[in-house]
């Protein structure tokens, strides 16, 4: 079996599962946040009695970070019913934006939207926050209310986007029927050369299959290339199987994920027992192939979807007026150190904004030293706009005084997060080019898009 298969059919309480297979599953987490919170809660509520209760307070993971700091009431509503629902439920993991639990959350816009406004509790973007807070486990099940759910497939778990009437049903029987999807291979040889980046893998791949080239198939990654790439990278490209319309991505189990997964869930006090799924030798894909990491080169999906894989040296023609870092794909520490590591002693020429993913990033950049200065002060030096509100902020759109939002039509941003169709990140006439943070960051040097090896060294 597939490594997919593996986790489905001990999930299912099943010896073996091939693709094609309707099957219950048994939950070990669902997550939910704020966008669609409300609504599930709403399904489990009208489904299971006002006065139900959630089938394990221990398995649901409740993190607002998609429509936060902005001073839209209505979004603002959202992060209260989540807080009414934890308390109701007495659910252990909710990770709220104020300390109090009984106050109610309002954006203080005399504040300004680059200083911190969350509490202590505060966890930031969920895809990230989750491995972080020791709530992934390999050989686990994960439903969450995002597409990009599938993230968590970095650490040999199956993890896939839910709608909210499912997860309302997830969350009052733990169960859910579904598929097993059909395995696509990629093995990953070689390793990374100097600019090219862990989003190039991915927009590469996504490139050569398309962006639907994966509709309701697992993409499991494996092969000796793999023990090259940091969890962070790992993340960064099973993030994105939803990109080309996969049901999850997945990572095989090795000695890094082990070392993450035994410190993040002892640090947190979570779960620490977990069984891996491990390759077979015999396994059944329907498509295969090879990615050689010494191979690629800096690459960008153009608008207007995530298929449209160009070189970037190939883009220098396209002018742009802002450049983004941030979101679960683009936001981790590894992501802005080498956005850092390319306008070190630079300036951009175009806006430029910074988004962590969690609040232990923005305390990972406001402390870790590069010579005199912290990351953080060479991002701001260099002219980029840093926030310490950690959160999905425009890679969503949202609102509009959300920071980093493109109000205005015909804007052109080049960007480190998932995803570019029209409208994703504000107005439905801007346009999106994904890419690597390096990319990013060597493109608000010139105000064009630019390959990042002009700046970096061998």
């Amino acid at each position: 079996m597939t490594l997919t298969e593996k986790i489905l059919a001990r999930a299912a309480g099943k010896s073996s599962v091939q693709a094609g297979d309707n099957i219950w599953v048994n939950t070990d987490v669902l997550m939910t946040h704020d966008v669609c919170g409300p609504g599930t809660i709403g399904v489990f509520k009208r489904e299971f009695g006002k006065n139900a209760k959630v089938w394990d307070r221990q398995k649901v993971v409740i993190i607002p970070d998609h429509y936060i700091f902005t001073a839209d009431s209505l979004s603002n509503r959202n992060v209260d019913i989540l807080r009414a629902f934890a308390q109701e439920q007495q659910l252990p993991y909710f990770f709220d934006v104020i300390d109090d639990p009984n106050g109610l959350w309002k954006f203080d816009t005399t504040k300004g939207l680059l200083k911190k406004q969350y509490g202590a509790n505060y966890a930031g973007v969920c895809h990230a926050a989750l491995p972080a807070k020791g709530h992934i486990r390999p050989g686990e099940v994960l439903f969450g209310t995002d597409s990009h759910t599938c993230m968590a497939g970095a650490f040999n778990q199956f993890a896939t986007g839910i709608g909210n009437t499912d997860a309302g049903f997830v969350m009052g029987t733990g169960k859910l029927l579904i598929k097993v999807p059909e395995t696509m291979h990629f093995r990953i040889e070689g390793k990374l050369q100097p600019g090219v980046m862990a989003k190039d893998v991915i927009l590469h791949c996504i490139g050569e299959i398309g962006f639907d080239g994966a509709t309701y198939r697992a993409m499991q990654f494996d092969g000796p290339g793999v023990a090259s790439l940091s969890m962070d990278d790992r993340m960064t490209i099973a993030n994105m199987a939803i990109e080309a319309g996969g049901k999850n991505g997945i990572f095989e189990f090795d000695s890094r994920t082990q070392e993450y997964v035994e410190n993040r869930t002892r640090l947190n006090g979570t779960k620490t027992a977990f069984t891996p799924a491990e390759v077979d030798r015999d396994q059944k894909f329907v498509y295969e192939t090879v990615i050689n990491l010494d191979q690629l080169e800096p690459t960008v999906a153009c608008h207007p979807d995530p298929g449209q894989r160009k070189k970037a040296k190939e883009l220098g023609d396209v002018k742009l007026d802002r450049a983004y870092v941030g979101s679960c794909t683009g936001g981790k520490t590894s992501d802005f150190v080498e956005f850092a590591r390319v306008l070190r002693g630079r300036h951009v020429t175009i806006d430029t904004f910074g988004v962590p993913a969690t609040p232990e990033i923005v305390h990972d950049l406001q402390t870790t030293r590069w010579g005199d200065q912290t990351i953080w002060q060479i991002l701001e030096t260099a002219g980029v706009r840093m926030t310490e509100n950690a959160g999905c902020a425009a890679c969503l759109g949202g609102p509009v005084d959300t920071f980093g939002r493109m109000n205005l039509p015909g804007l052109k941003c080049i960007s480190a997060t998932n995803r570019n169709f029209p409208g994703r990140m504000g107005h439905k006439e801007s346009q999106v080019f994904l890419a690597s943070p390096a990319t990013v960051a060597a493109s608000a040097i010139t105000g064009w898009i630019t390959d990042p090896r002009e700046y970096v060294a061998n």
